[in-house]
């Protein structure tokens, strides 16, 4: 076992741990948050692990394993207590589908890796649909939305969610991005406006980017069927 990337894996884990206990006990914002951090040291253990030349069978394996609290259980919980609870077995239902979503969506992509191609993700990647439940609790607890009003379509948003995550709908990866390539100063400065703005309304923001992710992969698929049929 490598330390350094696990360790990213273990804080990773540690965030969608503590998501859950705060969630528990009311504080939905700051579990959304926590979740939020786990993608970002989710995306970092596997490049840690690939540039220091200390990936192995246990890491990938302990990788699936935290995502499936950080980005499974931990998102169906905070939604199920947030809101969810509201619907009596229709609550516990969709957050059950999400959370069958998230299982069967990590173990597709263990066993697809290197026959797939990496410019894109089939299904809905298990961190992006948890943003896109956690963000609908994140903007919801911002801006004080009563919870009882929404219940039925926010079990719609998480249940939508577990599905994609299992459909063949593709996804871009963004794995083809070139990140050591120059490019021109003014990238730079959209990146720094980007910052910018996602700072001044985190919850909104970020909620918007990943639902504008999440219905770009069936656009794309209904694009791709009306170019078959023409």
């Amino acid at each position: 076992m490598y330390l350094l990337p696990n360790l990213f894996t273990t804080s990773a884990l540690f965030s969608g741990f503590y998501a859950i206990i705060a969630a528990m006990n009311g504080h939905f914002i700051s579990a959304c948050i926590a979740i939020f951090i786990s993608m970002v040291l989710d995306s970092l253990d596997g490049r840690v692990a690939r540039m220091t030349n200390t990936q192995s069978a246990f890491g990938a394996e302990y990788d699936s394993l935290a995502d499936m609290v950080s980005f499974g259980v931990a998102p169906a919980l905070v939604a199920f207590t947030w809101t969810l609870d509201n619907l009596g077995k229709l609550g516990w239902i969709a957050a059950f589908i999400y959370v069958a979503g998230a299982a069967l969506r990590l173990a597709r992509f263990n066993v697809q890796i290197g026959s797939v191609d990496k410019k894109y993700f089939v299904g809905l990647p298990s961190p992006a649909a948890a943003a896109l439940v956690t963000g609908m609790v994140w903007v919801g607890s911002e801006y004080h939305v009563l919870t009882t009003a929404y219940s039925f379509w926010a079990a719609l948003l998480v249940a939508a969610a577990g599905i994609l995550m299992v459909s063949n709908v593709s996804y871009y990866s963004f794995k083809t991005i070139d990140l050591k390539g120059k490019v021109p100063v003014m990238t730079l400065m959209i990146i720094a406006l980007v910052f910018a703005v996602i700072a001044y309304q985190p919850a909104a923001v970020l909620w918007g980017i990943f639902l504008i992710y999440g219905f770009s992969g069936p656009a794309l698929y209904l694009r791709k069927l009306r170019r078959k049929f023409n």
